[in-house]
């Protein structure tokens, strides 16, 4: 019996898919039409008579025998491109640029960069940290991956985790009974901002803008003193800190953590990035 080849663009848009869950996803991370991966699929699963795929109009699911597919696919395209690689002369290292919201940059990156400097020793990452906005705008042209926070249920990027808002304030002083209320926050296009804002004016509560700084470890240093209150993520508050639950303070809105992939990455640099957004969510729960 002959055994059907494995072609390796094929495989290739076949992992895109797998990593992304969506047709539409990986075609823009492989600049072609959602048609051509579509049919790419197709003929990839008529070759190995398997159904890769469990589609619904909503959501795009590994089937079993996907899921049994996947490991290898990735380590045929890894040893493709590195035979490739070494024919013409490159180096088949991986260099990610990655930008990430300054707290996750801050408490949970530096553990990851190093698990991933024995994984993937020959891998060179260069990182900026800021905030979301800022960061997406520039996705492709400076940067091949960016984590950013989003309102929960955004249709863009991947999930890596969900997270919940809080108000903080110092473990030792009620801040929260000061009237009007001290708030520490980042600058006007940062999504916490905004949210509390809005939240404390919607609940008519007396604030003020008591400090303002672009910088995560500036604001926490700020709360930690007992000067102001705050909002972050659930996942990265201290010992030094006390969470603020309504009716003290008002409720705010739940938080998504998604990885957004710039098009035209190699299968390599995808696997990091998967081992990172990994990392990351379970460092959040």
């Amino acid at each position: 019996m002959t055994l059907p080849n494995l072609d390796p663009d094929l495989l290739r848009t076949f992992v895109a898919v797998a990593d992304s869950l969506s047709f539409t996803r990986a075609a823009d991370r492989l600049n072609r039409t959602q048609a051509a991966v579509s049919a790419q699929i197709k003929r990839l699963e008529q070759r190995l008579d398997a159904r890769l795929f469990a589609r619904s109009t909503a959501h795009v699911q590994l089937s079993e025998q996907g899921d049994m597919l996947l490991a290898d696919a990735r380590r045929i395209l890894s040893l493709h491109d590195a035979a490739v690689a070494r024919l013409a002369g490159r180096s088949a290292g991986i260099h990610l640029r990655l930008a990430i919201m300054e707290d996750y940059g801050t408490k949970h990156l530096p553990h990851i960069l190093a698990e991933m400097s024995e994984r993937f020793p020959s891998a060179r990452i260069d990182v900026e940290v800021g905030l979301t906005s800022r960061l997406l705008k520039r996705l492709g042209r400076s940067f091949d991956a960016v984590i950013a926070m989003h309102a929960a249920g955004s249709p863009d990027g991947e999930l890596i985790c969900r997270e919940k808002a809080v108000w903080v304030a110092a473990a030792d002083r009620h801040v929260e009974n000061i009237d009007p209320l001290p708030v520490a926050l980042s600058n006007p296009d940062c999504l916490f901002r905004n949210w509390a804002s809005s939240r404390l004016d919607e609940a008519r509560r007396s604030w003020r803008l008591a400090y303002v700084s672009p910088s995560f470890t500036a604001v926490e240093a700020i709360v930690e003193r007992g000067l102001a209150v705050s909002v972050m993520k659930a996942s990265l508050v201290s010992t030094r800190l006390r969470t603020i639950a309504p009716p003290h303070l008002p409720s705010l809105p739940a938080a998504e953590i998604r990885l957004h992939r710039a098009g035209g990455l190699g299968v390599q640099t995808h696997e990091l990035m998967d081992q990172i957004a990994s990392r990351l969510g379970d460092m959040a729960k």
